[in-house]
């Protein structure tokens, strides 16, 4: 989910909010993420959550990447957090 925060946010204009299937995958995605975009040279702000955590942010100044096992994502429930904002379904 693309979740557009930029205009009730001062730190970023947008979320991107994704479930990954397990830890492994929240590691592989994370790494690859960082990967494609440090190849484009957009510079990693912040990492938040380990290598084998059941949750990471990439924080990459304008756009925070959150990569959620689906307990997590449900226990965070950033969607609903923000859900005064406009938000889009990403395939």
């Amino acid at each position: 989910v693309l979740v557009d925060v930029s205009k009730v946010s001062s730190f970023c204009d947008y979320f991107i909010v994704m479930t990954a299937t397990n830890t492994r995958q929240v590691k592989a995605i994370s790494e690859e993420i960082e990967a494609k975009l440090e190849e484009e040279g957009i510079r990693l702000w912040h990492r938040e959550g380990g290598r084998e955590s059941n949750w990471v942010l990439l924080d990459f100044g304008n756009c925070v990447v959150h990569i959620f096992e689906p307990d997590a994502r449900k226990f965070y429930d950033l969607e609903s957090l923000w859900g005064d904002v406009p938000q889009e379904k990403l395939n």
